[in-house]
């Protein structure tokens, strides 16, 4: 809501990647749901996408069997087109999603909502295990959902994921300093310094 008050659109946000793009060349990952893309068209926006620096895409609410046609233009655009698993996704679906993932697999490691947990239960951790031992190394397999401090990245790159996703903990330190936006930047970086630093396996 604050976003869409304040004029965010998806052309905006693509044009903002555009100018991180060309300043940092890190990938650049975008995650949306389905009918914004639909909207535009699946061919217009992966194509602007593309021009505008994204790397990779993450679609929550388009399922794998249904997404054919989105991936392959994806693939087209040079976008990896990245699929998410859960703790009760099947053993047989777990190898479709991995098998059709590219660049790497968005491990939902928990039930429930996307947010800031204080502790990372036995199933995060077990989640990823089982992920990784299917994906056999073929695919990085990323950790996301409750992760938010650094003792919770180091734990999730312990258990063998490649990756943590962390977003919900970055937007509460936006909105805690809406009255000063201008500290919101040192915020921000110190804490994913933090966070980077925990990616170390000791």
């Amino acid at each position: 809501m604050r976003a869409l008050s304040n004029g965010a659109t998806p052309l905006g946000i693509l044009g903002a990647i555009r100018e991180l793009s060309s300043q940092f060349s890190v990938p650049f990952v975008v995650l949306s749901y389905y009918n914004p893309i639909l909207a535009m068209g699946l061919g217009i926006f992966l194509k602007k996408a593309r021009e505008s620096g994204v790397d990779g895409i993450v679609v929550p609410d388009l399922p794998v069997e249904e997404s054919d046609e989105f991936r392959n233009l994806a693939l087209k655009h040079n976008i990896d087109n990245i699929y998410l698993a859960a703790p009760n996704t099947s053993r047989i679906r777990l190898r479709t999603v991995l098998d059709k993932s590219k660049g790497f697999v968005y491990l939902v490691s928990l039930y429930g909502v996307t947010g800031s947990r204080d502790t990372l239960g036995p199933q995060a951790l077990e989640s990823v295990r089982r992920v990784k031992s299917l994906a056999k190394g073929k695919i990085p397999v990323s950790a996301g959902f409750g992760i938010s401090r650094p003792e919770h990245v180091s734990t999730i790159i312990k258990s063998g994921a490649d990756g943590a996703i962390v977003g919900s903990a970055l937007v509460k330190i936006v909105s805690q300093h809406l009255q000063d936006p201008s500290e919101t930047p040192d915020h921000l970086k110190d804490t994913v310094a933090k966070l980077k630093t925990s990616t170390k396996k000791s």
